[in-house]
């Protein structure tokens, strides 16, 4: 990765360089006598550096280099194998079988059999002790000799693997040896495959089968089964039945380790075996039967198994006759996974391990087997491991096992498997063969069982969540199937159904009201047959969990709920409470639970809904949970009784948790004081009730599947979780009125109590103190009472807890693998059947994590409430409750019970880390307060006790707990407490306790912080350096990993440790101790489980983040780094190599001067394929940081074939960011120059096939939901399509598309670079990317066909709104070939044929919507000028307009589409009015287009303002309605919800109300009397009649009624914007039509108004753009020639008030400026050196605005306003910026500006303006006379330019100027002296010429006349030395045509004739 360094470093313990390539071989000889002569901790560093340098110089090498010193570098390479000090460590031994590799595979092959025969030699020596690490590193190189070159060396494979076989034995006390042999094996097999000796191979076959079943290291077992994969894999000689049998019992015995990567081994070798005999003619006869499970007589022997059940001996003669090839069908195979997963005696391990094996084989059997067998593969699964009567049994057994069905069919199958129509087939299957059976339907196929459903329902919902909108295509078949399986009387099967039918309904969401009504009726019609016994109780609940689903989908799917059948629910749920008290108890309770399930259900409609039905909620929870009777009254109830009233109770608190957890915003204080008075008569409840001893009759069940202590747990879980939602989320001020200390004193009892029931006779088993081992296997789904929120080293956020929280994850979750072992140390598996309301609390995706257990949910709530609870007690309180929990773990019953005091640990443990996390503020709760002495002495206390736990987990939750109680309480606290911990370092010698003390000062500094803990640094740095140290891997790896999180926090303080600690660092890289090939037994089992090189690598990454930029400066440290990166990403285990790619990213990013960009994005690029879902994140990351800064640069050095790379990972990982961001990166950077290119690779990506190898992939059913075309023009379109096109457009019929994920994204990928595109164009008519995209617009629209018409809502939106960007773009474009036509014509019919599916009955709102804003683009482009060829898409508009004119929402519709919500209704109705409102405006410039809206004026004018005016209601109405009472009778239903869609509606009107304002003031244009009508509300508006506008409209005083809703729309939108100038630019616009006189009349003069919107406009003017700056002018300058105060008389000489708003006006256009020009405020800021087209345009527009507002000032005031004027043209005049464009544009406003204020019309005395016009020219002669220093570039052109302006203000100001003002006469003689003047000469001669002309003249040009024409007599008369610009020829010719002006008046002509 580093730069290339051919030549080999000097060995000085650094990397250093050197002056030649190729020195003499004496260069890379290893000094052993230098070796040795160092101190022995130097020396493994010194022989560490030599090696990694010869290996990188080795590599460097090319062939012919390599084969000249190829014995040399062999010699050196065997030296150190033989070297007897110092050791060669992993590192090393891998170092050197790298350059053994590199150097075979790329030079030549001679000195093969003479290293083979010499690391033999090795291997084969005697067998001393000392000599097992030279053998060790001989093993390792052996195999990689093999690996390399093994095919040239068949003849030695025998002696070789005869040799490593032997050395098994000598090796029995080094794992890492023992591990390395069979490594060496596998790759020795690997390389000569078929070649390898029989007799061999059945001796490793034997050697490894004994290893892999009975070594106790796991490494070597993990090995082991490698190398029988390896030699299954190479060779034919083990394809028999009898040797399979052998296997197989190997591989069971293997997969009871319990390390998880020997299983995983053990599960990949016996899927090689059984994907090998996969066979399609497989026979019984040659298929094995799984053993029976009662014992076979004597005589009954199977050819496999002789009497004991031990495999025959090879050489048998029964084995012989018994030796058949091993066929198996997919069946069998299939069968024999699921016979030993299903037996009694197998344990979980081993159930994992079959798990890891069903996946290697389905994902190593061809895609196209798998695909078509997914219903026999899925049927299986359901059938024989969730159907078998041994899983089912067990319950923890039975949700693990659904867990890792739910692995193989969703993760394996769904995610990475099948492609999208396999998917589309794995779903119908699901539904056909598996939920259609449901009930039972064919005599032949019985019925599923409930497990079985349960897992195809799970199953089901995965694939409709991935498959989103394309599953259309079977929704039908689908929702009938899931209605039909609700009526299931399984409770568990209702609950999965109803997930399922709420995943379909929201991907679905057109079933949405269907489902609901099915549910509904349903429920109605079994209510009503309660009493007939045929269990519609248990349907009852069904349907009413399926409806509660199904409505909670409705906010998430606004355009598709029903309020009709929302307040139906709550009608129905209401009638059955008020009747339940009539009905008998079972039935009641029936009655009572479908009330409040249906409730629970629609506080998920929000607050909006549910606060009009707060007060009658609050009574039903008033009823349902009264005050309590006496103790003695409840003893006297039934057992019926109390069982019904214990389920009311539950089923009431359920509605309430769903209330508090989706309606936060109601929690008001009078609500939060009734719900705890409803909480606290429960827990007096729960108190009163009797303890029976006596057994329950199920009979007296109210549910028979739940006893009463079952309810009264549920009850408990309910009041615990309410009131820590309530305490987290409620009032804060009001928290104490709940009784705190009564709720803490209940949390503690229930998590931390030592007694405990077990809950079966295997548990009590296991509690014994002789068979406990650990808590986390604990396989009963109870764990002792142990948390749910802790899963071995995962923890669960807490209530409230933010996402930036820290939680540790070992592995990332999302690896398949991780998740299967991750299973085993989870005591207790949630389940959705655990608690309903789960299911309709959540909003969006899947969460994730599913509901405990209601016991294990107790423990949870408990702990979260303690938390919440008792930060905000007193002291005395906590010391209180901290001392109970110290007795509480002390306590004599848990000594006794292990299990019980394992998990009391766990949960208290985690309750203080909660705690504390809310004291230092990481969740919502109030933080509270625990600073007291008392209370810290017992914390710490508890937590170094949990700190010194031999349970890794319980150190976790007391180290992190430590951390944060240092945080909160301070700097005294902490500094004891790392001095305690250090002495205790010292003293204490236990692993464990070292581990937490270690793990507990690096939370602790990374908790307090960098400048806290800065005083720590050092103390903390010195004892972890020597705990690294330590050889047991337990210490090592936390001491490694608190380093890691040190210098994370402590960032650049760390920097003066860096140095020691990366030395360090390398050494725990390369010690043997300190990794799996240790040859301790114990250390490599534990580095199997927590592998140190991984906390090494992140420690290294967190080195580099400490030095950060310094990395330049620091050489020696960075070549080590790189050194050890470099290992990192040559590592096998996956999250090592991730760390690695991390380290370079960083590395990139300080330094990229040290990194070859090339090797680092190939790098990248490799990894980017990786099968671990770590290293492939990690490697997108870092391409889309490189992409950022060079896209084009990184994909050229990533060669050829990496977009499609990118693309098909992007399509295998769709949830990938990174991808995204890399390709919309690149796309931002190329859009312009490679548009070419990016329109052919999206249309490559939206017709690329997914596959990457040929398969015949089974043909899938049409979808039911691809639109129908049935459209002739689109034959035209086909024929048009060349035979290339074709090819590219539509894929083989044997191919897949990408998913339709990725196909959206390339086509929001197309959109944006038309965007793009479209921007430049309309900056630059001649921009390339431009012509570009004219040039192929016949593909785009071709992809927008395609994508309009295919079978995704998604994908057809995109294609209507690409078509729409197009027409926008080049709708008006000529056709370059025939400009009589425009570009587009051609492609009409496309665009209609494509417009056609979004008017079908089966569209959707979205799709329509988009259509008709196409329809209305169309038509405005001019394509189609005759209203008859408009044909259906005019069509279209009329009738959707016709229809939503009506007043029957039944009749509105949209071509086919009809029946729609009220909310759709909004929005296609928004659609067409926005449409015809483009129209309107186009009509201005398309005059055509007056046929087309003539007739429809009048109804479309009302609706427009009707529309803005529900837009201004919904705008400025409160956030939620005051209704807050029930309906009242005559009200409609959209009235009392009109809060509920506020937001959706909003969104709607967002996008339209511009549109809707530009076309009503368009039509004021037309005809304002028409609109004056409509707009003041008249009931009789008349048409208007096409004819010109009127004009002398007579500006009313009073605004037209409607202008105030306008005028506060606008107002708002301005004031509220979102940051888009080109939203705030239309805003702008609008509000400049809406202030017209037309309009607004002198309503914006009010005081209040006009304030309001000037302070408005003061913001505007400082924030905006220059765009929305100059419409600011524009508003502002009407204003002024519109005030009042301009139509009145001059005759006051005083101020009015309105004179004010004038001057606020007048001071808006004068900000502008300014913003512009800064100098005109403050000459000595500094201007801006260049000015834009757009700023030259504002000035311009601003001094324009200024003249005009400055004629309508009154008299008065006039005189000061002028002289501001004068001032602003004097400054641009002298402003350099603005010379070349602003001057020569100002210029012609400054003659009119001096017209106008000289004018003689008596508004202003001219005497005043002498004063001003005199500092006026004086200070144009000071520009002159600076300009004419030539100072600048500009100079000359602002001498010109002040040339021109005193030409102007002489010539036209002069009759205010006296005759004799000596200022006129300087300005004359300075332009006089500029005729000689190079490069003004020409100006000047014009300048004098405009002078002498002026006729008629005043007295003032008539002196000028005088004064200049002798002078230019003189002029012209005398010679000049050199006249470049005709200066004398173009004066002559001046005074030539002054003369002729007075050839007329003889008198004046004879006195200029005789001048």
């Amino acid at each position: 990765m580093s730069r290339s360094r051919k030549s080999l470093p000097e060995v000085n313990g650094t990397h250093g360089t050197s002056s030649t390539e190729n020195k003499a071989p004496k260069a890379f000889e290893l000094d052993v006598k230098k070796l040795h002569s160092l101190p022995s901790e130097q020396q493994d560093l010194y022989l560490l550096t030599y090696t990694l340098s010869l290996e990188s110089y080795v590599c460097s090498l090319g062939h012919e280099d390599i084969c000249s010193q190829q014995s040399q570098f062999t010699k050196e390479l065997l030296q150190i194998v033989h070297l007897p000090a110092p050791v060669p460590t992993r590192v090393i031994r891998n170092s050197l079988g790298r350059c053994f590799s590199y150097i075979l595979s790329h030079g030549d092959r001679k000195p093969l059999y003479e290293s083979i025969n010499q690391l033999v030699a090795v291997i084969s020596a005697g067998k001393n002790e000392k000599e097992l690490h030279n053998r060790h590193a001989a093993v390792y190189c052996l195999g990689e000799v093999y690996r390399a070159a093994g095919d040239s060396a068949v003849i030695l494979s025998t002696v070789t693997c005869s040799s490593l076989l032997r050395l098994v034995k000598t090796a029995q006390n080094h794992v890492g040896l023992r591990a390395a042999i069979y490594r060496a094996i596998e790759k020795v097999a690997g390389s000569v495959e078929g070649s390898l000796d029989e007799s061999t191979a059945k001796d490793i076959w034997k050697n490894a089968r004994g290893a892999a079943a009975g070594d106790k290291a796991a490494l070597v077992q993990t090995n082991a089964c490698r190398c029988l994969e390896q030699v299954v894999k190479s060779t034919s000689h083990f394809d028999s039945a009898v040797e399979y049998e052998t296997l197989k019992a190997t591989v069971w015995k293997t997969f009871e380790s319990p390390i998880a990567p020997a299983r995983r081994a053990a599960a990949s070798c016996l899927a090689t075996i059984l994907v090998k005999a996969y066979s399609t003619s497989a026979s019984d006869q040659c298929s094995p039967k799984p053993k029976k499970s009662k014992k076979s007589g004597k005589n009954q022997i199977t050819p496999f198994e002789d009497e004991d059940g031990v495999p025959s001996r090879p050489g048998s003669p029964a084995a012989k006759r018994a030796s058949v090839k091993l066929e198996l069908s997919l069946a069998d195979i299939l069968n024999q996974l699921a016979s030993h997963y299903v037996r009694s005696s197998t344990s979980n391990r081993a159930r994992a391990a079959v798990t890891h094996c069903y996946i290697k084989i389905l994902k190593r059997l061809s895609t196209s087997l798998v695909q078509a067998s997914y219903g026999q593969i899925a049927g299986h699964l359901l059938s024989e491991l969730l159907g078998s009567a041994s899983v089912s049994y067990d319950r923890y057994r039975l949700l693990l096992t659904r867990k890792y069905v739910q692995k193989i069919l969703v993760d394996c199958l769904g995610s990475q498997i099948l492609a999208e129509s396999g998917r589309l087939n794995a779903a119908k299957a699901l539904v056909n063969n598996v939920l259609k059976n449901y009930p039972q339907v064919v005599k032949e196929i019985s019925e599923p069982s409930k497990h079985a459903l349960v897992g195809a329902l799970n199953a089901l919902a995965s694939l409709i969540e991935s498959l989103g909108s394309h599953f259309n295509s079977i929704g039908d078949i689908c929702q009938d199937a899931l209605i039909q399986v609700l009526q299931h009387p399984s409770y568990t099967v209702q609950i999965h159904v109803t997930h399922c039918l709420r995943a379909f309904v929201l991907a679905c969401p057109q079933h949405l009201i269907h489902c609901a009504s099915i549910c509904m009726n349903n429920a109605t019609r079994e209510l009503s047959q309660l009493s007939t016994g045929r269990h519609s109780h248990r349907r009852c609940v069904g349907f009413a969990n399926g409806l509660a689903a199904v409505l909670s989908v409705s906010p998430l799917q606004p355009l598709y709920g029903s309020l009709e059948i929302s307040t139906r629910a709550l009608s129905i749920a209401t009638d059955l409470l008020k009747n339940s008290g009539k009905a008998e108890l079972r039935l009641s309770s029936t009655q009572v639970q479908v009330a409040w399930v249906l409730i629970g259900g629609l506080m998920s409609m929000g607050p909006n809904f549910v606060k009009i039905h707060v007060s009658q909620f609050l009574l039903l929870w008033r009823n349902a949970l009264p005050k309590p009777l006496t103790k003695e009254n409840t003893a006297q109830r039934s057992l019926a009784e109390l069982s019904y009233l214990t389920h009311v109770r539950d089923c009431a608190l359920g509605s309430i948790l769903s209330f508090l957890e989706l309606n936060q915003r109601l929690v008001t204080l009078d609500v939060f004081l009734r719900i705890a008075v409803f909480l606290e008569n429960t827990l007096e409840y729960l108190e009163g009730l009797p303890s029976r001893t006596k057994d329950e009759d199920p009979l007296s069940r109210i549910v028979p599947s739940l006893s009463l202590s079952d309810l009264v747990m549920m009850v408990r879980r309910r009041v615990l979780q309410c009131y820590t939602q309530l305490i987290n989320f409620g009032p804060s001020a009001e928290t104490d009125t709940l009784g705190e200390s009564k709720l803490l004193s209940l949390a503690v009892n229930l998590f931390a109590e030592p007694t405990y029931t077990p809950g079966s006779l295997e548990s009590s088993i296991a509690n014994s103190t002789a068979n406990f081992e650990s808590i986390w296997e604990v396989a009963d789904n109870r764990g002792f009472g142990i948390t749910g929120l802790v899963q071995g080293p995962n923890l669960r956020p807490l209530p409230g807890e933010g996402k930036g929280s820290h939680h540790t994850r070992w592995r990332d979750g999302s690896d398949l693998e991780a998740d299967i072992d991750n299973a085993l140390v989870t005591p207790v598996f949630g389940a959705r059947e655990h608690d309903f309301v789960n299911i309709h609390v959540y909003n969006g995706s899947e969460p994730l994590f599913l509901p405990d257990p209601p016991a294990t949910e107790v423990t949870n709530s408990a702990i979260a409430l303690f938390a919440a609870v008792f930060p905000s007690q007193s002291p005395k309180v906590q010391e209180f409750v901290l001392e109970q929990l110290l007795t509480l773990l002390s306590a004599g019953a848990l000594q006794r019970a292990p299990g019980r005091k394992a998990a009391v640990a766990v949960n208290t443990a985690l309750a203080l880390l909660a705690t504390l996390k809310v004291a230092v503020g990481e969740t919502a709760a109030e933080s509270g307060d625990l600073k007291h002495p008392a209370v810290e002495k017992v914390l710490q206390t508890l937590l170094r006790g949990f700190m010194i736990d031999p349970d890794r987990h319980i150190r976790h939750l007391g180290y992190e707990a430590m951390g944060r109680l240092c945080n909160s309480a301070g700097n005294t606290l902490t500094t004891n407490e790392v001095n305690q911990l250090i002495d205790l370092i010292i003293s204490n010698r236990d692993p464990n306790a070292r581990a937490g003390y270690a793990m507990a000062l690096g939370s602790i500094h990374s908790n307090v912080g960098g400048m806290a803990a800065g005083l720590h640094l050092k103390k903390i740095h010195g004892v972890l350096m020597s705990l690294c140290s330590d050889p047991h891997p337990v210490v090592h790896h936390s001491a490694i990993k608190a380093l890691a999180q040190v210098a994370e926090s402590a960032g650049l303080a760390f920097s003066g440790n860096v140095t020691s600690t990366l030395g360090l660092l390398t050494q725990a890289w390369s010690y043997d101790s300190h990794n799996e090939e240790s040859a301790s037994l114990s250390t490599s089992n534990s580095e199997m489980d927590l592998p140190t090189p991984i906390t090494v690598a992140h420690a290294i990454d967190s080195m580099i983040n400490v030095l950060g930029p310094d990395l330049k400066d620091m050489s020696k440290a960075r070549e080590l780094m790189i050194s050890l990166v470099d290992q990192f990403e040559q590592d096998d285990n996956p999250l090592v190599q991730a760390e690695g790619l991390r380290c370079w990213e960083h590395m990139f990013l300080y330094y990229p001067g040290n990194i070859m960009l090339s090797t680092y994005v190939k790098r990248l690029r490799k990894h980017l394929d990786s099968a671990d879902g770590s290293v492939c994140a990690v490697a997108a990351d870092g391409l889309y940081n490189l992409v950022r800064r060079d896209a084009q640069l990184v994909f050229r050095l990533a060669g050829d074939g990496f977009e499609e790379q990118m693309w098909l990972t992007l399509n295998d990982r769709p949830d990938l960011d990174g991808i995204q961001n890399t390709i919309e990166a690149w796309l931002g950077q190329t859009s312009l120059t490679e548009a070419d290119r990016w329109i052919l690779r999206i249309q490559q990506v939206l017709t690329k096939s997914a596959a990457t190898q040929t398969e015949e992939t089974p043909q899938s059913a049409k979808p039911a939901a691809e639109p129908d075309l049935q459209d002739e023009e689109i034959a035209g379109f086909a024929t048009g399509e060349t035979k290339e096109q074709s090819a590219a457009a539509a894929p083989e019929p044997s191919q897949e598309l990408l998913r339709w994920q990725v196909r959206v994204f390339a086509l929001q990928c197309l959109r944006k670079l038309v965007a793009i595109v479209g921007k430049d164009l309309d900056l630059d008519s001649n921009s390339t990317a431009g012509h570009i995209l004219q040039s192929r617009v016949g593909d785009v629209i071709r992809m927008a066909f395609h994508a309009s018409t295919s079978s995704v809502v998604e994908l057809r939106v995109g294609g209507l709104e690409l078509i729409n960007q197009i027409l926008k773009i080049f709708g008006s474009t000529p056709d370059p070939d025939f400009s009589e036509a425009l570009l587009l014509e051609q492609y009409q019919a496309q665009i209609s044929s494509a417009l056609t599916p979004a008017f079908n009955a089966d569209s959707s709102p979205e799709l329509a919507s988009a259509a008709v804003n196409v329809c209305a683009t169309f038509i405005t482009t001019g394509m189609v000028t005759d209203v008859d060829r408009m044909g259906r898409i005019l069509k279209l508009l009329v009738g959707a307009l016709d229809s939503f004119d009506g007043k029957d929402s039944q009749e509105m519709a949209v071509g086919d589409l009809c029946g729609l919500s009220s909310n759709a209704q909004t929005m296609v109705r928004m659609a067409v009015l926005s449409a015809w409102a483009e129209l309107q405006v186009a009509r201005i410039d398309q005059r055509y287009l007056d046929k087309v809206l003539q007739p429809q004026v009048g109804k479309l004018l009302p609706m427009w303002l009707s529309s803005l005016q529900e837009f201004a209601r919904l705008r400025f109405e409160p956030d939620i309605s005051t209704h807050t009472g029930p309906p009242g009778v005559d009200e409609s239903l959209e009235t009392t919800y009109a809060a509920l869609n506020r937001q959706t509606l909003l969104k709607f009107y967002q996008d339209s109300w511009l549109e809707l304002v530009d076309a009503i003031a368009s039509l004021i244009e037309q005809d304002p009397q028409f609109v004056f009508d409509a707009l003041d509300g008249r009931k009789t508006v008349t048409l208007p009649n096409g004819d010109a506008p009127k004009t002398n409209i007579n500006y009313r005083d009073e605004p037209v009624a409607f202008f105030f809703v306008l005028f506060g729309i606008v107002i708002e939108a301005l004031v509220g914007r979102s940051g888009d100038e080109t939203e705030t630019l239309k805003v702008l616009s609008a509000l400049k039509k809406i202030l017209s006189p037309y309009v607004a009349g002198n309503a914006i003069f009010r005081d209040s108004i006009f304030s309001e919107t000037i302070e408005l406009f003061d913001r505007l003017a400082l924030t905006e753009g220059l765009p929305a700056q100059s419409v600011l002018v524009d508003i502002a300058r009407t204003l002024c020639i519109t005030h009042p105060a301009a139509a009145e008389e001059d005759t006051s000489s005083d101020l009015s008030d309105d004179i004010e708003q004038l001057f606020e006006l007048a001071r808006i256009i004068v900000l502008v400026l300014t913003n512009t020009l800064p100098n005109i405020a403050d000459p000595k800021s500094a201007a801006r050196e260049r000015l834009a087209d757009d700023a030259v345009s504002l000035i311009r527009n601003s001094v324009e605005a200024l003249v005009e507002a400055s004629a309508v000032f009154p008299s008065i005031i006039k005189t000061d306003l002028y002289a501001s004027i004068l001032h602003v043209f004097a400054t641009i005049l002298s402003t350099p910026a603005c010379q070349v464009a602003a001057v020569p544009k100002t210029l012609p406003v400054f003659r009119r500006f001096l017209q106008t204020i000289t004018k003689d019309d008596g508004s202003t005395s001219l005497s005043s303006l002498t004063a001003q016009f005199k500092s006026f020219l004086h200070r144009l002669l000071v520009i002159l006379n600076v300009a004419q220093r030539r100072e600048h570039e500009s100079s000359l052109s602002c001498a010109k330019n002040t040339l021109l302006a005193t030409s102007i203000f002489l010539t036209t100001a002069s009759r205010a100027i006296p005759v004799d003002e000596p200022l006129v006469f300087a300005a004359l003689e300075a332009q006089l002296d500029c005729l000689q003047d190079l490069g003004l000469a020409k100006v000047a001669v014009g300048c004098l010429r405009s002078l002498l002309l002026t006729n008629p003249k005043n007295e003032t040009d008539e002196a000028i006349a005088r004064y200049l024409f002798p002078r230019l007599v003189v002029f012209i008369t005398k010679p000049q030395e050199s006249d470049p610009e005709h200066a004398q020829a173009l004066v002559a010719q001046a005074l030539t045509a002054f003369v002729g002006i007075y050839v007329g008046d003889e008198q004046k002509a004879a006195a200029v004739m005789g001048i």
